[in-house]
């Protein structure tokens, strides 16, 4: 079953140790060997370059940027109107709840089929239609 990256993956993989890196470096390494097909959006693109970009990590955030999309195999959705739309719902029900840039995972998520989500963030429990897996839980997957 295909699965949705978080960003969170990506950063916990990349950043300073953390109980989380490990389990996100394993994720990575499962995708990498085509044992987990995963796909993740523009969107995660996006955060992982703002928030390198707002650390003063410009170049770092390229490169991890870079590297999820080589990580996927291109399997990279686009965000679309009709996501945004379901975002805007999203965050009605939910209001502060779910962060912004997490309704637009959802919504791109649930817009393309997709049901399993890799991720630290516990407030994907609450959206209907989703299930979250931990990355500590992931080598159940």
């Amino acid at each position: 079953m295909k699965c949705f990256l978080d960003t969170n993956i990506f950063m916990y993989a990349a950043g300073q140790e953390h109980p989380l890196k490990t389990p996100c470096v394993g994720i990575l390494r499962r995708v990498a060997s085509e044992e987990l097909e995963a796909v993740i959006s523009t969107e995660v693109l996006q955060e992982i370059l703002y928030r390198y970009g707002a650390v003063g990590e410009t170049q770092r955030g390229l490169r991890l940027a870079r590297l999820a999309v080589d990580q996927v195999g291109g399997a990279v959705l686009p965000v679309t109107l009709k996501d945004m739309q379901r975002a805007f719902e999203l965050v009605e029900r939910h209001g502060d709840a779910i962060a912004a840039r997490d309704a637009v995972h959802a919504a791109t998520m649930l817009n393309n089929g997709l049901t399993r989500l890799l991720s630290a963030d516990t407030h994907f429990d609450a959206i209907a239609g989703i299930t979250r897996v931990d990355p500590r839980k992931a080598a159940r997957l």
